[in-house]
């Protein structure tokens, strides 16, 4: 079917609109493919639609392709399942929950691997069941506290989830392969850079995670990728390399000294250096071992008070430091709490108050780079006083590591660290696109998902999730092809093949194009046809043209009278004047090509 610009259901706009924050929203809106509706609430208008569902055709025809099962399930849940797994608690102020006329407690779904693993127990009961793949593209629902970036982070959005279901973990890792070469395929296809990086599981569970994210500097994701090696992760998921224990033979007692005035790590390697210089080398930041107060927040909303302790050169990474201990949220503390804890001394404060057995009771975490025989210049509780040759592991310990500290450019590669070679690791942003999981038996042991294996025992059946945000696609995919005049879609996930131009107002112009947009109709070739007349100017059109993004554009304008079209590539600018008489033909052999 022709779309008519004439009858379509669109509007462009000329300006941007106040609330868009990157360029992918700024034009879905102009162009007239999504309108917003409520902070992270938008509606799809046809273009936009017309680009969502091709997005969807190609992950159904890669997951149908591994003989994956379509199923769909409500979005509208009740409690039961996800308080037997742990999650209504788990997620908190992340989901929306409601209540119906009997006052049963519902939410709408954010995810569903309580539903797959349910309907498969429903139905399955053996071994020769396995190994099954299901999935469904469905609206999912996040109450999310800072919507934003358009539909890259909304709270309504179109999510493809699917889940394995094998016997054991030989099955679990052939099921993961096969999703992560089709996830492959989907992002190939998709037409912008991706990159595949370690991940953390975060409340899924899991063992094996991997992120795919979309190269944009928009991204709200980093990640980090080796010089030398083929390394990449999230910053959340790096795992710093720790040093091997050293010897402190010789090495003083740990002494106070008066600092005064240096409450900043800054003023403390200054004063170091002015007072107490080192023989070997200056005092720097990273001889420091900074303490750093924040209250986690449980999920059941109990607050806990926590002091991580790390190198006085890095700060702490609060969405790294969520990330290890999702769904548990952190903040700094602040001067109220603070002052419930009078033993701690703001700007002097060292582990001899630290710990879950000590005067403040405050559990204390170490950087994994603090370990045994280090030596550290730290706060002696006492203002205006630092301790020095302060040691790890003869002087203080810690109840347990986390991994909190900010990850630089420069910093050694985990991998290399292992094979002794020198590889460094360099930052970048990125848009999560798709996320895949090994969830292993936590979902199946919750909700008693069993099968009878082949000598007749009952064994807990192994899952995996895989997740790709459909909505969030059409974003990245304008966010990674734009240019200064509008949206530019790779042709497998444009609105339309061609966007034809009738740019004039002679009605020999009008006539030329209605029968070559018919012609390409019948061809199979999808056709976008500006037929406005009247006060819609040459102009005009082109700049919605450019605007919309349809990857070929053909105008039939003043070369008609010479016998000629002019067909334009979208993405390189590269014109071209085609003979009317064969211009269906060209355009055909084109879009098929």
């Amino acid at each position: 079917m022709i779309l008519r610009m004439s009858t379509l259901f669109v509007r462009t706009l000329r300006d941007d609109p106040a609330d868009a924050e990157v360029p992918s929203h700024r034009l879905l809106v102009r162009a007239g493919y999504i309108r917003r509706a409520a902070p992270g609430i938008y509606s799809w208008l046809p273009l936009g639609l017309r680009v969502l569902r091709r997005i969807e055709g190609i992950i159904r025809e890669e997951m149908d392709g591994i003989g994956a099962q379509e199923l769909s399930f409500p979005a509208l849940l009740p409690r039961a399942p996800y308080e037997a797994t742990g999650r209504w608690t788990e997620y908190g102020d992340g989901i929306f929950r409601l209540k119906d006329r009997k006052d049963d407690d519902y939410l709408l779904g954010p995810t569903h691997e309580e539903m797959f693993t349910l309907v498969v127990k429903d139905l399955y009961s053996s071994y020769k069941d396995l190994p099954l793949s299901l999935y469904q593209v469905q609206n999912k629902y996040r109450d999310e506290a800072r919507p934003r970036a358009g539909i890259l982070r909304g709270r309504e959005f179109v999510m493809k989830d699917s889940y394995s279901f094998d016997v054991d973990d030989a099955g679990l890792d052939a099921s993961y392969q096969k999703h992560r070469d089709a996830y492959v395929r989907i992002f190939d296809r998709l037409g912008f850079d991706y990159v595949i990086v370690k991940a953390t599981s975060g409340a899924m569970g899991g063992s094996r995670s991997e992120e795919f994210l979309a190269k944009a500097e928009v991204g709200e994701d980093t990640y980090v990728r080796c010089t030398v090696c083929d390394y990449a992760a999230n910053v959340e998921a790096v795992e710093v390399p720790t040093p091997a224990p050293s010897s402190y033979d010789g090495v003083p007692a740990a002494h106070a000294e008066q600092t005064p005035g240096t409450p900043t790590i800054d003023s403390l390697v200054d004063f170091l250096n002015e007072k107490l210089p080192r023989d070997d080398r200056p005092w720097a930041a990273g001889d420091t071992l900074k303490n750093v107060l924040v209250v986690f927040t449980h999920p059941d909303g109990t607050r806990e008070p926590v002091a991580i302790g790390l190198p006085g050169d890095r700060e702490v990474d609060q969405k790294r430091l969520e990330g290890q201990l999702e769904p548990i949220t952190v903040e700094p503390m602040d001067e109220a709490e603070l002052r419930k804890h009078p033993a701690l001394v703001k700007g002097y404060i060292g582990p001899g108050v630290l710990g879950e057995d000590s005067t403040s009771g405050i559990r204390y975490l170490l950087d994994p780079r603090v370990v045994e025989g280090t030596r550290w210049v730290t706060g002696a509780d006492v203002d205006g006083s630092h301790v020095v040759d302060l040691v790890a592991g003869r002087d203080f310990t810690g109840d347990g590591t986390v991994e909190a500290a900010d990850v630089r450019d420069g910093d050694p590669c985990p991998r290399c660290a292992e094979t002794g070679d020198a590889g460094v690791l360099v930052s970048a942003r990125g848009i999560e696109m798709g996320h895949i999981f090994q969830l292993g038996r936590k979902y199946a042991e919750a909700l008693d998902l069993k099968v009878l294996d082949e000598n007749g025992k009952l064994v807990t059946v192994t899952m995996g999730s895989y997740g790709v945000g459909v909505t969030r696609a059409v974003a990245a995919v304008a966010e990674g092809t734009l240019d200064d005049a509008g949206l530019c879609w790779p042709r497998e996930v444009a609105p339309a093949d061609v966007h034809l131009v009738a740019a004039g107002k002679d009605d020999a112009l009008f006539t030329a194009a209605e029968e070559i947009a018919r012609e390409l109709d019948a061809a199979g070739v999808r056709v976008l046809y500006d037929d406005r007349r009247g006060k819609t100017s040459p102009g005009v059109k082109f700049k919605d043209a450019e605007l919309i993004g349809v990857p070929t554009i053909v105008v039939v304008g003043k070369g008609l009278v010479d016998g000629v079209v002019e067909v334009k590539d979208r993405r390189t600018g590269e014109r071209e004047d085609i003979a009317a008489a064969s211009v269906v033909d060209h355009l055909v052999s084109l879009v098929r090509s």
